[in-house]
């Protein structure tokens, strides 16, 4: 199955949480997007779950001489994900990426206070948490968000995703409790193939589905 585009999909993965969570098995329940593409598909999903939503802002790490490769990831103010074998095939060290982290760093800091302004990430503490992403390629960032949300003490971490590499998600499970993902082609390179429409998603739109959330909370 492919996806016409991120709200589709999202429409799909929230009918099969929706079953999940008709059993009472999901309880207090805080739907976090990797934004910006998570956020169509995470919107369905919390409105289905009667939820609230909000954002957990995620960057990749790449290097200048080869922008489209991912060899880690940020997010809030903890250390770097790297993926190793990246580093060590481009003869890389965390060192010489210091600069890169920085600027990245600002921009994810910029990003946080376009979506939410001064308003705190949501306290993720005894909830179920749902992390949604518009799919998973590298886990890269869902590693890095996992691992954050991890150390602040959910009573249950859940991934969900509409597609995503089943390498990638037989790796990423030691890092949540449970992970719904629709659809695992086997050889998955570029999410955006398994949608009609996989277009940008503005920051505008990001933070208005964000402000019309909580004008409703």
């Amino acid at each position: 199955m492919s996806f016409r585009d991120r709200t589709h999909a999202g429409r799909e993965l929230a009918l099969r949480l929706v079953e999940w969570a008709d059993s009472g098995d999901l309880l207090q329940v805080l739907v976090l997007a990797l934004p910006p593409g998570g956020v169509p598909v995470a919107t369905q999903v919390a409105r289905a779950l009667h939820a609230p939503l909000d954002v957990l802002v995620t960057r990749e790490v790449s290097t200048p001489v080869r922008p489209e490769t991912a060899i880690g990831a940020i997010v809030a103010d903890d250390p770097p994900l790297y993926d190793r074998q990246s580093l060590a095939m481009m003869h890389l060290s965390e060192d010489r990426l210091g600069d890169v982290i920085v600027r990245e760093r600002n921009e994810l800091h910029r990003m946080e206070y376009v979506y939410r302004g001064r308003r705190p990430l949501p306290s993720v503490n005894g909830r179920t948490v749902v992390l949604v992403d518009d799919g998973l390629a590298t886990g890269l960032t869902a590693t890095a968000a996992l691992r954050f949300l991890r150390r602040h003490g959910p009573a249950r971490l859940i991934l969900a995703v509409p597609v995503g590499s089943p390498r990638t998600l037989a790796s990423i499970r030691g890092e949540c409790d449970d992970v719904v993902c629709l659809e695992q082609p086997p050889n998955l390179h570029v999410v955006g193939e398994w949608y009609e429409d996989f277009g940008p998603v503005s920051d505008r739109r990001v933070a208005d589905t964000l402000h019309a959330f909580h004008a409703t909370a």
